[in-house]
């Protein structure tokens, strides 16, 4: 039987790259939708689920994107209030590759940092975007004292607040109105990450270098003039200045090797749900396979 994976993208154009890399997944069909509502889905999720027999429903899967996180929220939910018991498909929700992608980073960052970030200050500069909420909240989650970064002082309280409604634990916001405020942000954090807008440098080398107890500095920001001087697209693990360094393709790497394996995931039974936190899950399993 095909594997028939149903997008719902937010935006008016469902995504190229996300629907390439779900036949690379092993998605035998992809049926792609732009600009829906949550009023919509239910109907498009009945096509899924009534054309198939239960035990035929983990061949089929409905992916959720689209560049706003907060709509792709909206239509998870109204997907599963659609489905039912026996007639249930899994769900996987990654809105601008958000979850996959803040997911990647901090798996590649508890790497470096030994595993264990409990009591430990995260920085995450530029916030209150969808991967730094993401990640924010993982982090949160993992026991460390997370501090959010953002230009104006509102944006980062919004975002605290979206992360300890969702996720928890402990966190805070400062304001960082440029990169002239690195310093003074980075000063006990153990591990940094950059989550800002391509083509933005925040974080010049002199707020990370040598820092007394910062451990890891990772940047998401692929475009020149990368997020944080001194961090290359492609160090993965590398130590430099005394700090263990990630780039935007090495944690990229890992979010499109992460993301395919979802895809696959999807396919092997009927009732699952990918968010942020189960997507964590199948990156611990990546991370702790051999190569």
């Amino acid at each position: 039987m095909r594997k028939l994976l149903l997008q719902l993208d937010s935006s008016k154009l469902p995504s190229v790259f996300d629907r390439v890399v779900a036949y690379d997944g092993g998605a035998d069909e992809v049926m792609s939708y732009g600009g829906i509502t949550p009023g919509e889905v239910r109907d498009l999720v009945y096509g899924c689920i009534f054309t198939r027999g239960p035990k035929d429903l983990k061949n089929t899967a409905v992916f959720i994107g689209g560049a706003d996180m907060a709509a792709g929220e909206a239509l998870l939910a109204a997907a599963q209030q659609a489905v039912f018991k026996p007639f249930t498909v899994s769900l996987m929700l990654d809105s601008n590759g958000s979850n996959t992608t803040a997911v990647a980073a901090v798996a590649k960052m508890l790497l470096g940092a030994g595993g264990d970030v409990r009591g430990q200050r995260v920085l995450i500069v530029a916030g209150t975007g969808p991967v730094g909420v993401r990640a924010a909240g993982l982090f949160a989650r993992a026991g460390a004292d997370v501090v959010i970064t953002s230009r104006k002082a509102d944006a980062g309280e919004r975002a605290r607040d979206l992360v300890l409604k969702r996720f928890g634990g402990t966190v805070r916001a400062i304001a960082m109105p440029d990169a002239s405020d690195a310093v003074r942000a980075c000063k006990g954090a153990a591990l940094l990450l950059n989550a800002g807008p391509a083509g933005v440098m925040l974080v010049p080398k002199r707020a990370w270098a040598n820092v007394p107890g910062l451990k890891v500095v990772a940047d998401v920001n692929a475009v020149p003039p990368l997020g944080v001087e001194g961090v290359e697209t492609m160090d993965d693990g590398v130590t430099k200045e005394g700090v263990v360094c990630f780039g935007a393709l090495a944690i990229g790497n890992l979010k499109t090797k992460l993301h395919k394996a979802c895809i696959a995931r999807l396919f092997e039974r009927n009732d699952l749900v990918l968010d942020a936190e189960t997507i964590a899950d199948v990156a611990r399993e990546l991370m702790a396979q051999k190569p």
